[in-house]
């Protein structure tokens, strides 16, 4: 006669989702790069190159120039998504994030806050360009972040992704550098994209 051991799960045993999210919130990340938890995989990402970086200024200063409602900007503001689908938790750091400047939405946050409040949030495409186009979209729509701009780059033009229905975008507007696109309330303005040529 043989006996055949059973393993037993654990009652209190954490799920695969738990360590990932554990490991990623113990990260130490090298200096300078950035760290993301997307649909289940950790993105460690090296600091942006001049270019990105130049998108980027150009967008704020538009924001705080021409928005009709006064706007607080965070270009690394942590944001803790909606879970679902692929995704056991998702910690995404937005190249530019932007709430009412009334709402003080930052101020007190944690390092990765809910994203109530966000009013858009921007990515500039860099190394991996479909995380931004697909993967970013999904997980800014699941977490009903209202609008999600995305300057692509390899594309020459700008999406603005707007009302969000369960993981997609149900609006979508497009512009190619060098046109204007318009932003809705609580912008209310058109992003001149020349300086993106």
């Amino acid at each position: 006669m043989s006996a055949v051991a059973h393993e037993q799960p654990i009652a209190d045993s954490p799920s695969q989702e738990n360590i990932l999210l554990e490991g990623f919130l113990s990260l130490h990340s090298p200096e300078g790069f950035r760290a993301e938890l997307i649909e289940g995989e950790i993105i460690v990402a090296p600091p942006p190159d001049g270019d990105h970086e130049d998108y980027i200024s150009h967008l704020v200063k538009q924001v705080v120039r021409y928005s009709a409602t006064d706007m607080s900007i965070s270009g690394g503001k942590g944001l803790r998504l909606v879970s679902g689908g692929l995704c056991p938790k998702n910690h995404v750091i937005p190249d530019a994030t932007f709430a009412p400047e009334e709402l003080r939405l930052f101020r007190g946050a944690p390092s990765w806050m809910e994203p109530d409040g966000v009013a858009m949030v921007a990515e500039v495409t860099s190394g991996k360009p479909d995380q931004d186009r697909i993967t970013k979209r999904h997980c800014y729509a699941r977490a009903g972040i209202p609008l999600y701009l995305l300057v692509d780059r390899e594309k020459s033009q700008v999406s603005l992704f707007g009302k969000p229905h369960r993981d997609e975008y149900t609006e979508v507007h497009l512009a190619a550098f060098g046109e204007t696109l318009a932003l809705p309330a609580p912008f209310e303005f058109e992003l001149d994209t020349k300086p993106f040529l």
